[in-house]
């Protein structure tokens, strides 16, 4: 057994954690990183970045065929076998040797294993045990919850990560959950060949956002041919001999598929952790403040940053707190007043759906006097030569009492990079008489902001 002495421990590699550490490497502090899978986590192997190389292909190609001229040279379909292989340069063919020279770079000590906490400013990987001069970082993330149905676990069903790194295309493919890992899921595989059943069982997708967004990607999906059921619940699930997977519903109908996929949700990944050394409940969220330190632990030297503190899973939200945690792990006094449930969000299935802030019903349940203007996310100059004929909408959500907005969902083709500048205004709580002058560029898309300003009288 050895012992050695950082100033500051951080347990998980995925982004949040890897900000963190490189923040306080930079400034001068001793930094050791512990991680049992992937250096890089799972946003880098096995959800964002993956999956975004599977959607973009097709993205590109549905958009170009929007634009006369680029249509006509668009024939053909799409490359199953190039799209894997873009996939897995993407993720590196799953090797990590590339995250380890910034780590050398930076001094920062990679210690390969299972963290596990040990009591104050304490964590065992191994034979070795690690002190913390000044703080432990938890940012272990999260792994895909599969809920409590009949012969679920026992037809090993795919979830996020056998979606976005699977070898081949099974021909018929059933997705339990219609949030956002599930729709976009939903578009890749169809497009690389699967005939797709979405089950969900609210009566919409994308439960959090706005109805109108959701409907707009549930047609877009039928469209496509994805067979989208909603309010539908899986009672049973069970594997013939030959690999058929069969799901029975609650109504009594039944659904026949080569692969089952799950994208039911995330549970943290503190299992085995040793939260019960520090008096915390293992298997649990991590509850922080809003200086991402850990409630009911004294001392303020436990911190827990990204998805297993459950704010907002997201890996920008993780990278934003990882910030956070590392201003004030150095003494500068800093609070996450930027993440939470209304942080900035974006699906990548066309349409795409970007959203920061409420959404007229979460406003409303917040006790908000709100209202709401809407316009063409593409009914403008700027739909020439983007989104042309695309479906699209801009909706703003205006808290009336203080003239701002508090909320801000854009769908149409190609828009993610759009929510940026509602997020400045919400975060910076811009006061609508000066967000009338800023002045939109001409022709682009983002003249809707100009259509929305004077809907409000400006």
């Amino acid at each position: 057994m050895s012992e050695r002495t950082f100033d500051v421990i951080v347990i998980g590699t995925g982004t949040a954690g890897r900000e963190a550490a490189g923040r306080l490497a930079q400034a001068g502090l001793s930094v050791a990183i512990v991680e049992r899978e992937l250096v890089g986590g799972e946003c880098a192997f096995y959800a964002c970045m993956p999956s975004k190389s599977l959607l973009r292909p097709n993205e590109t190609l549905t958009e170009t065929r929007r634009i006369p001229g680029a249509a006509e040279a668009a024939t053909g379909h799409l490359d199953v076998a190039a799209m894997f292989a873009r996939r897995d340069d993407v993720v590196h063919h799953l090797e990590d040797s590339s995250y380890l020279p910034s780590f050398e770079s930076q001094g920062i000590a990679l210690v390969r294993g299972s963290g596990r906490l040990d009591g104050d400013r304490c964590v065992r990987v191994g034979s070795d045990v690690l002190v913390a001069g000044k703080a432990v970082i938890v940012a272990t993330g999260t792994d895909p919850r599969i809920p409590q149905i009949e012969g679920l676990r026992e037809v090993e069903p795919w979830t996020n990560r056998e979606l976005t790194t699977h070898e081949s295309v099974p021909a018929r493919l059933a997705i339990l959950g219609g949030g956002a890992v599930g729709a976009e899921m939903a578009q890749a595989w169809c497009t690389l060949g699967s005939q797709v059943t979405l089950i969900e069982a609210m009566d919409r997708l994308l439960g959090r956002e706005e109805p109108f967004a959701a409907e707009q990607v549930a047609v877009s999906l039928r469209e496509r041919g994805v067979d989208v059921r909603l309010g539908a619940r899986a009672a049973s699930v069970r594997r013939a001999e030959g690999g058929e997977v069969t799901i029975e519903l609650e109504d009594g109908t039944e659904v026949k598929v080569d692969e089952l996929a799950v994208a039911a949700g995330r549970q943290p990944r503190t299992g085995d952790l040793g939260l019960e050394t520090v008096g915390l409940e293992p298997g649990q969220w991590i509850d922080v403040d809003d200086q991402l330190r850990v409630t009911g632990v004294r001392g303020n030297w436990l911190y827990a940053i990204g998805d297993v503190n459950a704010r907002a899973l997201l890996t920008h939200v993780g990278k934003y707190q990882a910030r956070v945690a590392a201003d004030n792990i150095l003494g500068k006094s800093s609070a996450a007043i930027g993440d939470g449930p209304g942080s900035p969000r974006v699906l990548f299935t066309d349409p795409q759906v970007a959203a920061v802030g409420h959404t007229l019903q979460s406003a409303q349940d917040a006790g908000l006097n709100v209202r709401t203007v809407e316009a063409g996310t593409s009914a403008n100059a700027g739909g020439n030569f983007y989104g042309r004929g695309a479906v699209g909408t801009t909706r703003l959500v205006i808290d009336s009492d203080r003239d701002v907005i508090v909320g801000a969902t854009i769908t149409g083709s190609e828009i993610a990079d759009f929510l940026h500048a509602a997020t400045i205004a919400i975060v910076g709580e811009v006061p609508l008489e000066r967000v009338a002058h800023a002045i939109p560029s001409f022709p682009t898309r983002s003249e809707v902001w100009s259509a929305l300003t004077a809907q409000l009288g400006f």
